[in-house]
């Protein structure tokens, strides 16, 4: 009987388990895209999971998910499911491999252990290939390791994509304004929202409608201009009540853009706050499709342009 009982139990915690699993968000398709196996040499189709490159040869690219958060001011809990799931969606599609660091020594070409000697394996600035970015307010960085930031995505071309609370980082260093495009600037719009397409050809922003509601802690932006960022989304504000918190004259409010620095590619989004909203397929499509970008893996010709007239598409 109590074998019975037993194998009635783990019967169930298994049958649990896949359901719990078959609830997931299916990772983005590449809509029509090549398999990223096909142009690195690894073997195409989801089936192919794990990081590559193991015993030998990395095989696809590599990103870095960095969040350090120790003087962030509100801590936001959405930070470690954002991580998992750009870790997930890379995992689950074979675009690409992640490492997850909250440790901001790794931002080093020549990382140092905290006893001062070199630090071994592990990620570093010549061994990633983009880095994902949500850290908060003053990320400490020494000077030599924001040269080589800089350097990371000026010289070498490689990627940057920072959301939602990326913005608010290094705010008394003024190049990594330059590096990311513009500066946070409070986020006077919480709730619902209209967000504008602007340019529905992008491979971040091609799956959403030319307007669509939605609803999030929305950053303002301030210290940009649109001749150097390639605006993606924004906030239409046409129907916004008078607020002293909004600080254009011009009602532009920016959500989402892409730049070059240099060499590289670098892209910002201003979703999400809430770690629920990251579990929406259409947002972690726009992330999803930046890093691939931002690898080189699919391109875009960028145009910086004055705002867009608002659509007077139907909602979704």
């Amino acid at each position: 009987m109590n074998r019975l009982h037993t194998a009635l139990i783990t019967l169930a915690l298994t049958a649990s388990g896949f359901l719990a699993l078959a609830q997931q968000p299916s990772p983005p398709s590449d809509q029509g895209q090549p398999a990223v196996g096909a142009a690195q040499g690894a073997p195409q189709g989801r089936g192919q999971r794990g990081r590559g490159g193991r015993g030998g040869a990395r095989a696809r690219k590599v990103v870095l998910a960095w969040a350090d958060t120790r003087n962030g001011q509100a801590q936001h809990d959405s930070v470690s499911h954002a991580l998992a799931i750009i870790e997930r969606l890379g995992y689950e599609s074979g675009a690409y491999d992640t490492f997850i660091r909250t440790d901001s020594h790794i931002i080093s070409k020549t990382p140092l252990k905290t006893t001062g000697e070199p630090a071994s394996g592990g990620p570093n600035l010549n061994n990633v290939d983009a880095i994902f970015f949500m850290g908060h307010r003053e990320v400490p960085l020494d000077d030599k390791q924001k040269a080589e930031l800089l350097s990371f995505v000026r010289d070498d071309g490689k990627g940057f994509v920072a959301a939602h609370v990326g913005l608010t980082a290094l705010e008394s260093w003024p190049e990594f304004g330059e590096l990311i495009g513009a500066r946070f600037d409070g986020h006077p719009i919480v709730g619902a929202g209209s967000v504008i397409n602007e340019d529905p050809s992008f491979p971040a922003t091609k799956h959403f409608p030319a307007r669509f509601d939605f609803n999030d802690e929305f950053y303002q932006p301030k210290e940009y201009s649109r001749e150097k960022i390639h605006v993606l989304l924004r906030l239409d504000l046409s129907n916004v009540a008078p607020n002293p918190a909004l600080h254009r004259p011009d009602h532009d409010y920016p959500l989402a853009w892409a730049k070059t620095y240099g060499k590289g590619r670098v892209f910002y989004g201003s979703f999400a706050h809430a770690s629920s909203t990251w579990d929406i397929r259409d947002v972690q499509q726009m992330y999803y499709e930046a890093i691939k970008w931002s690898l080189g893996l699919t391109d875009a010709e960028l145009k910086p342009h004055p705002m867009t007239a608002a659509p007077t598409e139907a909602v979704r």
